[in-house]
């Protein structure tokens, strides 16, 4: 492995294997039914709609594939980083439909891991885009918050 910040990237893909986990569910109901399903479809659907703006430049890496263009429309617009978001509410969605603590403690790490990768992946995009990335940076959430240069990244 080149990079050593990919080891989030298999973290990542870790944790979401152990959401897989069986076991009977400590909690339920129809409305925990509702929220989950809700947010599993807004989740999937946010995250679908940032790979199809991606197209062929989605890769799963910490840097951006070579020569690919910043992309700051679609639901790039709303959040620097759609699939992360859409991946995060489908899971927990997901983690609320099995009703499980030890998957609940799985979802916050992932959480972890996603917003450290998103501050790691901003690196690497100011080192390929520079301005243009940090003009896109200073009016765009990370996620659903912090606009602007965070973690350390000099100007």
């Amino acid at each position: 492995m080149r990079d050593r910040a990919n080891l989030l990237v298999w973290a990542q893909f870790a944790l979401l294997a152990l959401l897989l986990l069986p076991g009977p569910a400590i909690w339920g109901g129809p409305w925990i039914v509702a929220v989950a399903i809700a947010a599993g479809a807004a989740g999937t659907a946010l995250a679908v709609a940032g790979a199809a703006v991606l197209g062929g430049d989605l890769v799963p890496w910490v840097a951006p594939r070579e020569g690919a263009p910043l992309r700051t429309g679609g639901v790039f617009r709303f959040t620097r980083n759609p699939i992360y978001l859409g991946l995060l509410l489908a899971t927990f969605g997901w983690v609320l439909w099995r009703g499980r603590i030890e998957l609940l403690v799985i979802w916050v790490l992932l959480v972890v891991v996603l917003v450290v990768k998103a501050h790691v992946e901003q690196r690497a995009l100011i080192a390929a885009f520079g301005d243009d990335y940090r003009a896109y940076a200073d009016r765009t959430p990370l996620l659903l918050w912090g606009r602007g240069i965070r973690g350390g990244v000099d100007r």
